[in-house]
């Protein structure tokens, strides 16, 4: 359930609420926003009595919350989250491009994309140092050697790093590099992963599983949320579906539905949402206009040469390029594309 605040509710009878759900076994989430203050209660609602709570002096009204994701619904939380990745905010009147290859190949590959999308305007880099595939025979990653040269990719370009973690057991390994933990559509319900980021306290970029509907994701966001980290972003990749042609569906209407069920960032990725590179830059333009928070964007060197995700992957040119195009629709949102500081 919520407790609605009286907008001139004191900060003792806010406290007052509090104790008394904490003594009835509730976890309590605080959200203070412009007006009024949110209580959230999560527990058992046999516990106590809707109309007991009411009567508490400061409290103006009592609201279950119905639907199954509690905090990463926007009856707990009405304001959008804005998530902080370094000096960048993710959410808000700022778009953000993380661009970079789908795998780290190489030190020399992984620099040289790195200076071409910050460049062309990208303000967080990509790539992945462990690589889930459906084939064991395909590219793995790098692993430890990847991290490693992203590490050096921040130092020499300030990109923050956004990579993806596969295993619990190497959260603390990939914490230690990466600005933002993402977790792939794969292992978007591996429950002890999304538990483990969710204890770190690093922004997690969470993308939509191959065949989940919204509220299963919303619900693997809950995951993170309930081990303290509000620091989640999420990212729509496409979804399995009867098509064919294009490498999965991309939902474009999937932004604007979380943004009103939710109030977690949400970007979108169009490289893996159609698999076909002249598809990326007409789907980002649509993203955008749909009110997506930023895209996600795969860029490679040589594609016809990637060991991974090579016939989805824009060429720095490619890249640049797109950037310039979508300046107009960002602008038209009232919006502004996203800047390093230094």
């Amino acid at each position: 359930m919520i407790i609605i605040m009286e907008p001139g509710a004191t900060l003792e009878e806010q406290q007052a609420v509090i104790a008394r759900l904490e003594r009835e076994g509730f976890k309590v989430h605080l959200s203070r926003g412009v007006e009024r203050t949110i209580i959230g209660a999560i527990g058992d609602k046999t516990r106590l009595k809707s109309e007991t709570l009411a009567a508490l002096p400061g409290v103006e009204k009592v609201v279950p919350i119905l639907q199954p994701y509690k905090l990463a619904g926007r009856d707990f939380h009405p304001e959008d989250t804005v998530v902080p990745v370094g000096d960048l905010t993710v959410g808000g009147r700022q778009v953000h491009i993380i661009a970079g290859p789908c795998a780290v190949e190489s030190r020399e590959q992984l620099l040289e994309t790195a200076m071409a999308v910050r460049e062309a305007g990208a303000t967080m880099l990509r790539g992945g140092a462990y690589k889930p595939r459906s084939s064991p025979y395909s590219f793995q990653g790098l692993a430890a050697k990847g991290l490693e040269f992203l590490a050096e990719a921040r130092e020499l370009t300030g990109l923050p790093v956004v990579t993806e973690i596969m295993d619990p057991a190497l959260v603390t390994a990939v914490a230690q590099v990466a600005d933002v933990l993402q977790i792939g559509s794969r292992n978007m319900q591996n429950f002890a992963l999304l538990q483990a980021v969710g204890r770190t306290q690093k922004p997690v970029l969470l993308k939509r599983g191959l065949s989940a509907t919204i509220e299963e994701w919303l619900l693997a966001a809950e995951y993170i949320l309930t081990e303290g980290n509000s620091q989640v972003i999420l990212c729509e990749r496409g979804i399995r579906t009867f098509e064919t042609y294009t490498r999965n569906t991309l939902d474009l209407s999937a932004v604007p539905a979380v943004k009103h069920l939710s109030h977690l960032p949400v970007i979108v990725d169009p490289s893996h949402g159609t698999g076909r590179k002249f598809m990326v830059a007409p789907m980002a333009r649509a993203a955008l206009a749909a009110g997506a928070d930023g895209l996600m964007i795969e860029v490679h060197p040589n594609p016809q040469e990637a060991l991974s995700d090579g016939p989805q992957s824009l060429t720095p040119e490619q890249f640049a390029r797109l950037v310039q195009e979508i300046r107009p629709i960002i602008a038209a949102g009232e919006r502004e594309l996203g800047h390093l500081v230094s």
